[in-house]
């Protein structure tokens, strides 16, 4: 094997140098030191991300069980970008849940092993490559769930996700059986070069949507997902809403439009309903709560279900939009889940009634939550509303005209919970409003980086245009 084959794995093979370098760092930093693993990581991890950007070549190593292209790399950069935020917003919570940090250099080796799982599985060219990347992907987020061990609920979230990433797992595992029973082959390109028609294929599609519909919380799969996200610290939550979400969808795309092609017919009467049953359901339960770990789990759950409207119709435009609304949702969701960690690690109140009058004290948390919110809700002129728009786009072009008008009341629906909090924080009078936090400067670094981006992407329309031009080449 060359060094330019080596250098495919770019991505992957960075990223298992900085965990090693993570435990060296961990095992010689004196216990009195151990502030310094935390920008140590989060250099290291800057380096990885702008490394992912420079040029190089694509194509496939061992017999086509690990491809890389454009538009897989492009998946693979997004998710390190919001990675990094996600690193650099726990430095916090560490501080606030160990002290000393004790345990940085633990939780930063499990969150990149998790992310090397979600390389592997995006670059996965068969179902072997693919689930094994999956499991990497999933159990180190498990334990991280219930790292808090003083907690009831923090164990009982870390049980929850074990449980239900298994029952998804077996599931998977079953259609992964079927459509080899059926094909001989594990491989993409040789399963997506014949003809699935018989309805033994049909059955493994629907079990394998099914197991990775589990990981991105789409209704009726999604009942975990509130338990798990109020029970686990919050960053972990922000990890599994954003970057998990996010790598589970890349997949999801790369297995219907290539293994599963030529059911198209399909797998659009499925996203169809499973669209507008996750955007309903998720916007009524988003309404009801009051803890805003559990609001941003059914929020989240909500917006899955505006992203079958760029899948369905099997068309590139559909590709670009869903790359490019996961890329704002990236920014949105992690600039409030980061509002909501400062202000948890500071005071520990995490429902909306505490956040009455917040405005007065903590004007730039305030500013930056609503932004985030309004970029969830698709507010125009933030990054949100263009998200929204091409992924409505994208449908009406293939004349889903009744989807995109579900679609549109739903998000109207969302503008409304968004606005409660908003109306919290800006209009409601409190006698004892939260007191005023002093950010630490990771924090405020990567609230920065948050708002940087959903103020600036949509307007930057040339990334856009970059996204729809790598997205040419799914296969």
């Amino acid at each position: 094997m060359t060094l330019d084959q080596i250098l495919l794995m770019r991505h992957e093979l960075l990223l298992i140098i900085t965990a090693v370098i993570v435990v060296v760092i961990e095992l010689f930093t004196e216990r009195d030191n151990k502030s310094v693993i935390i920008p140590s990581v989060v250099f290291l991890f800057l380096l990885v991300t702008l490394a992912g950007f420079l040029p190089i070549d694509t194509g496939k190593l061992f017999g086509g069980s690990y491809q890389t292209s454009d538009m897989i790399i492009l998946m693979k950069n997004s998710l390190n970008i919001g990675v990094l935020i996600v690193l650099i917003q726990s430095a916090g919570w560490l501080k606030h849940s160990f002290g000393n940090f004790d345990n940085a250099g633990g939780y930063y080796f499990i969150v990149i092993a998790s992310l090397i799982g979600m390389q592997y599985m995006i670059s996965a060219g068969d179902f072997l490559i693919f689930y094994i990347g999956l499991e990497l992907a999933t159990i180190p987020i498990a334990a991280l769930a219930a790292s808090e061990k003083m907690k009831r609920k923090s164990s009982e979230a870390g049980i929850k996700l074990i449980l239900s990433a298994a029952l998804s797992s077996g599931i998977l595992l079953f259609g992964i059986s079927i459509l080899y029973a059926t094909n001989g082959s594990l491989f993409f390109s040789s399963i997506s070069a014949d003809n699935l028609n018989s309805n033994l294929q049909v059955l493994a599609f629907i079990f394998i949507f099914t197991g990775v519909a589990f990981k991105i919380s789409i209704v009726p799969f999604h009942l975990w997902t509130a338990d798990v996200y109020e029970g686990a610290p919050i960053n972990i939550s922000s990890y599994l809403s954003s970057i998990s979400k996010a790598s589970a969808i890349f997949i999801l795309v790369i297995l219907l439009f290539t293994v599963f092609r030529s059911l198209l017919p399909v797998w659009n009467t499925v996203l169809y309903f499973t669209a507008i049953i996750t955007m309903t359901i998720g916007n009524l339960f988003a309404i009801r709560q009051k803890n805003l770990k559990r609001f941003l789990a059914f929020s989240s759950i909500a917006q899955a279900g505006f992203v079958p409207l760029g899948i369905i119709g099997g068309t590139q435009l559909g590709v670009a939009s869903v790359i490019y609304f996961l890329l704002i949702y990236i920014f949105s969701n992690l600039g409030a889940f980061g509002v909501v960690s400062a202000i948890s690690n500071a005071t520990g109140k995490e429902n909306m009634d505490d956040y009455d009058g917040l405005y007065k004290t903590n004007p730039r948390l305030s500013l930056v939550m609503m932004l985030s919110l309004f970029s969830l809700a698709g507010i125009p002129p933030v990054a949100g509303f263009f998200g929204k728009f091409f992924l409505f786009t994208a449908a009406a072009v293939q004349g889903y005209y009744v989807l995109v008008f579900i679609a549109v009341v739903n998000a109207t629906i969302s503008l409304y919970y968004y606005l409660l909090i908003v109306k919290a924080m800006f209009i409601n009078k409190n006698e004892s409003p939260i007191e005023t936090i002093v950010n630490d400067n990771y924090t405020r670094a990567g609230l920065f980086i948050c708002v940087l981006g959903i103020l600036f992407i949509g307007f930057a329309g040339v990334i856009f245009e970059f996204i729809e031009s790598v997205s040419k080449g799914i296969s």
